[in-house]
């Protein structure tokens, strides 16, 4: 971590805008494999705010371990970053949801069968038994929900499975009636380890599709990246009017 953290402030300096730097430069970084996915940390000033993206995040499914997947989040804490805002493709769970309706994840469910905090805890980030009764924080969802405005978004829960292969209509049932309405293969592990670390998360769905056995269409990556293609536009458009308010 400190060798990362070093790297990063001498490339940056006091968090100097409009750098992108490539995943594979940074230590102890590793490269997302998903196509798409460009692999940088870029720094810029956006609505007078100092932020830092990732184009492209590693996936549990890669093969990487949750310490793998979750390792940027505490790099942003240790740069000093307060909010954590999360964004994904997910498979609409709700039957009144369709492709390019964009989620504010309002809660979660971790269907994954681990846990980012499992093993020794690291008391200089969070507590060993650290609540987790609103890591989606209420303020930002009301920001999120007034930045929209007469921009139609839905509100939902969010869950996560392993992946890479897509759920059955056996489990989209199931999750349909454990409360979720949408599902997707991320940010679960990332917001469990910014709620621990202090930050304040705000997630952020993009219903690519239908999952299995709410419509008859098979299910592809293709169709995934088209679908988010076309809102991707408005989705940029609620996110820089977000970052004027937060």
């Amino acid at each position: 971590m400190k060798k990362t953290i070093e790297f990063l402030k001498k490339k940056t300096g006091d968090f100097v805008p409009d750098i992108a730097i490539s995943y594979s430069d940074i230590p102890n970084f590793i490269k997302s494999k998903v196509e798409g996915h460009k692999g940088r940390l870029v720094f810029a000033e956006i609505e007078g705010k100092k932020v830092v993206m990732m184009q492209g995040r590693n996936h549990f499914y890669e093969g990487y371990s949750m310490a793998d997947v979750t390792y940027p989040v505490k790099v942003m804490k240790k740069l000093g970053v307060k909010t954590l805002i999360l964004t994904n493709a997910a498979g609409a769970v709700n039957e009144s949801f369709r492709p390019a309706d964009l989620m504010i994840i309002t809660d979660h469910i971790n269907f994954m069968g681990t846990n980012p905090l499992i093993g020794e805890n690291d008391d200089e980030f969070g507590e060993r038994f650290p609540d987790m009764s609103e890591i989606y924080k209420k303020d930002l969802v009301n920001i999120t929900e007034k930045c929209a405005d007469k921009l139609f978004i839905q509100k939902g829960v969010y869950a996560a499975t392993t992946g890479p292969s897509y759920e059955t209509p056996a489990e989209i049932f199931m999750l349909r009636a454990m409360g979720a309405d949408a599902v997707g293969m991320s940010t679960v592990p990332e917001a469990i380890i910014a709620n621990w670390c202090g930050m304040k998360v705000l997630g952020i769905s993009c219903i690519s599709n239908t999952a299995s056995g709410v419509s008859d269409t098979k299910l592809s990556h293709e169709d995934v990246i088209e679908t988010t293609n076309r809102a991707k536009d408005r989705f940029k458009s609620l996110l820089l009017e977000i970052l004027k308010e937060i």
